[in-house]
């Protein structure tokens, strides 16, 4: 048996060897098979100015807002109008039943010209002593009343029209045919929200803006061009194509969060910017002379600290320890760990393990 198991061992361990059939393809010893080093995109590190920016929380909301409400207590008899369409200002958008308010106005035009004819009976009559002045002058103020009620009543006929207050876009209807609409319980019917521009409220902490003004002050800031305009992150981390800007900001602090309310104003003409929406807004601070930034991509997370990913000599990745400091748009402003002039991966750095070779290519302007 023992003679049997090496007999059928020995012929395994053969093919197993390095001139066997299971042998690697190209694995001899002069390695020509092996594979290329993985290549990975690289800059190189330099100093410069830089806008340093902060990123804050905000939430969209309308520029205009105006709720669609009934004038005249009527039962809804159509809606004139496509929900969440855009409607123009004075567009009719519900009508009420107005047969009470037409047979008011009907009667309000009666009483004017009886009224009328009143009037021009007594006023006849003055020239002869037939009838007082105070008689004429009470014909006169009953003319005078009952028009305003005439008027009053055309108006109330009128308002049986409900008519968009403002142009924008309408959400849905909030009653239904055969509702009744009450004046005096200012029934809501729908809601108009102009969208274009659109509002971007956001807080900004009152200790990050001491801190602004003391950078300002000591020199290791400068004012940046003034231009008050600003940028916005979406909800899928995106930077939204169009910029914004800053036209207002709070003077007090809230008591209960220690910040302070700022406004910017946004275009919205494709309507991707929806009220209530989520988002971020990129704030400018300043500008900070001769300092490094690295793209936010290129800096890593380890156990103890941050770090990035350095290309050596003979291309081979060596680790770097950093400190991150503030934001610069979409890069990071390294406080310590690069001087500049090294080459830094930016791209594929879950190739690049630190001692391996890799083959470095230039990261290409504007990229």
């Amino acid at each position: 048996m023992r003679r049997l198991t090496l007999f059928l061992v020995l012929p395994l361990l053969a093919a197993c060897g390095p001139g066997g059939k299971n042998a690697p393809a190209g694995g001899g010893a002069d390695g020509a098979g092996a594979m290329p080093p993985p290549e990975v995109t690289v800059i190189k590190v330099s100093s410069g100015p830089a806008t340093l920016t902060q990123e804050l929380p905000g939430r969209v909301e309308a520029v205009r807002t105006a709720q669609v409400r009934a004038r005249v207590d009527g039962i809804v008899e159509k809606r004139l109008f496509t929900e969440g369409s855009e409607v123009r200002a004075g567009q009719p958008l519900f009508r009420l039943d107005d047969r009470t308010y037409r047979t008011a106005a009907q009667a309000a035009e009666a009483d004017v010209e009886m009224n009328k004819l009143n009037l021009s009976r007594v006023e006849s009559l003055l020239p002869i002593k037939a009838v007082s002045q105070q008689e004429v002058d009470q014909a006169r103020a009953a003319l005078k009343q009952s028009q305003a009620r005439l008027a009053q009543a055309r108006l109330d006929l009128e308002n049986t029209t409900v008519p968009a207050p403002i142009s924008g876009h309408i959400g849905r209807t909030l009653v239904t045919e055969g509702a009744l609409a009450s004046r005096d319980n200012a029934t809501l019917l729908a809601t108009i929200e102009q969208l274009e521009p659109v509002n971007v409220l956001f807080t900004q902490p009152n200790a990050d803006m001491l801190r602004l003004k003391s950078a300002l002050a000591a020199g290791r800031l400068k004012a940046g061009d003034g231009s008050r305009t600003v940028e916005l992150i979406l909800e899928n981390g995106q930077t939204y194509s169009h910029k914004g800007r800053l036209f207002f900001s709070d003077l007090s602090v809230d008591p209960g969060t220690g910040a302070v309310t700022l406004k910017a104003e946004f275009p919205n003409p494709q309507r991707l910017l929806l009220p209530g929406t989520f988002v971020r807004v990129r704030l400018p601070q300043g500008v900070a002379e001769n300092v490094i930034t690295v793209p936010q991509r290129a800096v890593m997370s380890g156990p103890q600290n941050q770090f990035v990913l350095l290309v050596g000599p003979d291309n081979k990745v060596a680790p770097r320890p950093v400190k991150v400091g503030e934001m610069s748009g979409t890069n990071f402003v390294i406080e310590d760990g690069l001087k500049g002039g090294e080459t830094l991966i930016v791209d594929g750095v879950q190739k690049a393990r630190p001692g391996t070779v890799v083959k470095p290519v230039f990261q290409k302007p504007g990229n």
